[in-house]
């Protein structure tokens, strides 16, 4: 018996990895590269990307997760006394499995919309800690994570990142910025935000690899030197140094050459955003805008069970009135025909 294979939506890094890093990685296989990050390809990407950002003095260090990355990032920015600012719905509140808190910080969630948070809550919460007469009793919030996009696909706009940065200059506060999908984010037609503007504006932020063509990697960045001194011996520590560090440095220098990493996020964009017309069409809820390539959906129980038998989709949560939310995520590597599939199934299914 023949199973049908299903629509593959659930998510950006279901495939290997794009044919031009696949090509370089098979090219340079039997070079003899010094290990941990110091070979030429490791440091040709730090140019390129230093060169992207704006940035010629930033460190910037190869790491191979997202979890990983924002545990010894947030774990090195902050003081042992300090915790972490984030949206109830961000990646390190929700998904990470408490790597956060197992480093010793406190993650402290504020409301969000659309997945993003709002400066003047920081600073109310950051205020109200102050004002506090016992805050030498409490967790010190000490840094604001975000995502660009968010955990829902959305962007922050550069009038929102300004205004996240003056409040975390008003009290003391460094801004870390999660990229796991950055390229979907500067791909995006209503993205105003570039790597030149995180790197002017943020303490550290990270281009992801992973959810953005690579097998693996994510390459961590810090504008001002000394950030984070001795970040690449913590690295070590943290069991995130990779003894084959080529690895991650070739796909970088794959991703940045030839405006490859913008390419990935334009497809993938376009991609979703015939998904999220198809089901709008189909007369279907979104739950938030459609703005990079996630789209979040509310399905009937009909629909849900139809999609299901054919798609692979992310569930996401079960709303009170029986509708059930899904995720659809688009990569560099959906087809044309998956779209099309996908599309002709909404259409019968009304």
């Amino acid at each position: 018996m023949t199973v049908e294979k299903k629509l593959p939506f659930a998510s950006d890094y279901q495939q290997g990895a794009h044919p031009r890093i696949l090509e370089r990685l098979s090219a340079a296989n039997m070079e003899a590269n010094p290990g941990y990050g110091t070979d030429a390809h490791s440091e040709h990407a730090r140019e390129l990307i230093r060169t992207a950002c704006n940035a010629p003095q930033a460190e910037v260090h190869f790491l191979v997760g997202g979890t990983q990355a924002n545990a010894v990032a947030i774990d090195a920015l902050l003081a042992p006394w300090q915790g972490v600012v984030a949206a109830d719905s961000g990646h390190v509140s929700i998904h990470e499995a408490g790597a956060i808190e197992a480093c010793g910080h406190k993650v402290i969630q504020l409301p969000e919309k659309d997945g993003k948070l709002n400066a003047a809550d920081v600073d109310a919460l950051a205020t109200s800690w102050e004002q506090d007469e016992n805050h030498d009793h409490m967790v010190m919030p000490g840094l604001v994570y975000i995502s660009q996009p968010t955990e829902y696909g959305t962007l922050y706009s550069l009038d929102e990142l300004s205004a996240l940065r003056a409040t975390c200059d008003a009290h003391g506060m460094k801004l870390y910025v999660d990229g796991a999908r950055l390229a979907y984010a500067l791909a995006a037609p209503r993205n105003n935000v570039q790597l030149s503007d995180l790197a002017r504006l943020a303490d550290a932020f990270y281009i992801g690899g992973t959810k953005c063509g690579a097998l693996l990697g994510e390459a961590m960045v810090f504008p001002k030197p000394s950030t984070c001194p001795h970040f690449f011996t913590l690295m070590k520590r943290r069991g995130a140094l990779l003894a084959k560090g080529m690895v991650t440095g070739i796909q970088f220098e794959t991703l940045l050459d030839d405006g490859l990493y913008q390419q990935i996020g334009a497809q993938a964009v376009a991609q979703a955003e015939r998904v999220s017309q198809a089901l709008k069409a189909a007369g279907c809820e979104l739950m938030h805008p459609q703005e990079t390539n996630q789209v979040f959906v509310a399905l009937d129980e009909k629909l849900y069970a139809q999609l299901s038998a054919r798609v692979e989709m992310s569930f996401w949560e079960q709303l009170a009135d029986g509708r059930t939310v899904v995720r659809l995520a688009t990569s560099w590597a959906t087809a044309d025909e998956d779209v099309d599939a996908l599309v002709e199934l909404l259409g019968t299914s009304q």
